[in-house]
């Protein structure tokens, strides 16, 4: 009934900030997945008997992974799985079952916000007991494996019935499948004041959000629909598609650009949102102001205490090194500690585990709190809701009340996207080699007065990560920062991150852009972006 098959490893299996993401193509090559799921098996120690969680975000290839990863949990020496019906479970819901239930850990099977599709993006990760993503002890020990891997072990047995709730058995192993949905959204009732948004939606506050035709479909049909009393229709793309509908699962200006032109209409609701793919990540748009990701951050932390969750106020704030330094002047006015890390929700865990942070951010537009280890696209749209029924106020009023009180971060992120990955480290190395000279150099009326490489030292683990961005900083407070990312599967995609903190609120409503002009001419000076891109402007503008 279990059986070992011979394998010969594969050289590209280093998984990134979030996982493995290659092309579908690429996964369905001849054992591909199977010795990347094994390599995770092999790395761990002590799950003999116990729970594994696994979940996607329904995109092509979802269902054939699940059943190659529950064969092999089974063959491996798992006790139970959890998988959610048909596959789904948004990536904090699956970060959530993990943590109600105890399991050992979890794979999650995603891409985010990439593309769905036969030839587009999928991708793996393994999840750890608190219910985040692995750290990079445990990512490194997976690659490892993956380089030297012979043999894996898989059930041979029947396909799961994934579309029936209960139990069945595999191989010895329960499966249990169980609603995606239910759990997270009694954990959403336990957070915030349902009954207050009830009322405030009964009252004629209008909302829309679009679900992308991605994983937060069911989720906010059930949540905002059906418990809140929203109007019917109010959750657009609900039904999560393999190919997410032929469209870009991004909640970002460009691919969310028919719900951001409601939103500036002259009979446009009150409320609008979006999330991704795999359902951590979040667009927020009131009507007439979009409200940049690092501006919500700061704006959720500063009002937290109007939802039940989070009445006693917060430990601390972390946010990702790009993220703006928004909610920095909110921590520093709330007494309460501000933590800077790399890209990575991982880097958050310790802080959430540790209660040092309660609430988290990242300026791709990522936020969450330590009710889960996942940035989490639904909980911060309740937040908002909840902050707008106690307030009682539009989101552009409460946006404009807080550049009041704790002055304006201008800040913007230009991606190069598929740029040749040669260039992009060319360009990255260039930056290095000059960074000792930079300060004190001038730059039109702007002056560099500190450069460096990003490294973070965790102050849970004393673990030190190296090489995270490069940060140029301006005298005055400005910046900008440099990138990587390490979330697509083709090229590299270079991010810059340009930011300005503005304390007159007589300079408060200058388009972003233009306010950011000069050191976004200062970016490509430094960096010779266009000369060695090629690229005379960014793919995307958030």
């Amino acid at each position: 009934m279990t059986k070992t098959v011979n394998t010969t490893p594969y050289t590209d299996q280093k998984p990134g900030t979030s996982g493995l993401r290659k092309k579908v193509p690429v996964f369905q090559q001849q054992n591909y997945a199977e010795n990347f799921i094994q390599s995770i098996f092999d790395s761990l120690e002590g799950f003999a008997g116990k729970t594994l969680v696994i979940g996607g975000d329904g995109r092509f290839y979802n269902r054939e992974v699940i059943q190659i990863a529950i064969k092999m949990a089974a063959a491996n020496g798992f006790g139970r799985v959890l998988v959610g019906r048909g596959g789904i479970l948004s990536t904090p819901a699956a970060s959530h079952v993990i943590r109600k239930y105890e399991a050992f850990g979890g794979i999650v099977l995603s891409a985010s916000h990439n593309p769905g599709g036969p030839t587009e993006d999928f991708g793996i990760k393994y999840n750890i007991g608190n219910g985040g993503p692995a750290p990079e002890k445990v990512t490194d020990a997976i690659y490892a494996h993956t380089k030297t891997i012979a043999t894996y072990k898989i059930a041979d047995v029947a396909d799961v019935n994934l579309d029936a709730e209960g139990e069945q058995d595999v191989a010895g192993m329960t499966v249990q499948v169980i609603n995606p949905v239910s759990d997270y959204a009694e954990l959403m009732e336990t957070l915030f004041d349902f009954p207050a948004i009830r009322a405030h939606l009964a009252g004629g506050f209008r909302i829309v959000f679009d679900a992308m035709s991605a994983v937060t479909g069911p989720y906010a049909k059930e949540i905002l629909e059906n418990r809140l009393g929203a109007a019917k229709g109010s959750v657009l793309n609900f039904v999560p598609l393999p190919d997410f509908g032929g469209h870009h699962p991004d909640p970002n200006l460009v691919h969310a650009r028919a719900l951001y032109e409601e939103m500036m209409g002259d009979d446009a609701p009150d409320f609008g949102a979006a999330s991704d793919g795999d359902g951590d990540r979040n667009l927020i748009i009131g009507k007439g102001i979009f409200v940049t990701p690092s501006d919500s951050l700061a704006m959720l932390a500063a009002n937290a205490t109007l939802a039940p969750g989070y009445a006693k106020g917060l430990a601390g704030i972390a946010r990702s090194m790009p993220t703006s330094g928004a909610a920095d002047r909110v921590a520093e006015k709330l007494g309460i500690g501000i933590y800077e890390t790399p890209t990575g929700w991982k880097f958050f865990g310790n802080l959430l585990d540790a209660g040092l942070a309660t609430i988290c951010g990242e300026e791709s537009a990522g936020t969450g709190s330590s009710h889960v280890r996942e940035k989490d696209g639904l909980w911060a749209v309740l937040l908002w809701l909840n902050i707008l029924a106690v307030r009682k106020e539009s989101v552009i009023d409460i946006a404009r009340e807080h550049w009041t009180t704790y002055g304006r971060n201008y800040y913007s992120r230009h991606d190069y996207e598929e740029v040749d990955s040669a260039a992009a480290n060319g360009l990255m190395d260039a930056l290095r080699a000059q960074l000792g000279t930079l300060p004190g150099r001038k730059l039109g009326d702007l002056v560099i007065e500190t450069a460096d490489d990003f490294s973070y030292h965790d102050p849970v683990d004393q673990s030190v990560s190296n090489n995270q961005g490069i940060r140029i900083l301006f005298v005055g407070g400005s910046r900008v920062v440099f990138r990587l990312s390490g979330t697509g599967t083709s090229g590299a995609t270079l991010r810059v991150y340009i930011e300005r903190f503005e304390p007159d609120a007589a300079k408060h409503d200058v388009n972003t852009q233009v306010a950011l002009a000069d050191l976004i001419e200062a970016a490509d000076t430094l960096a010779g972006i266009k000369e060695r891109t090629g690229r005379t402007e960014p793919t995307v503008i958030t």
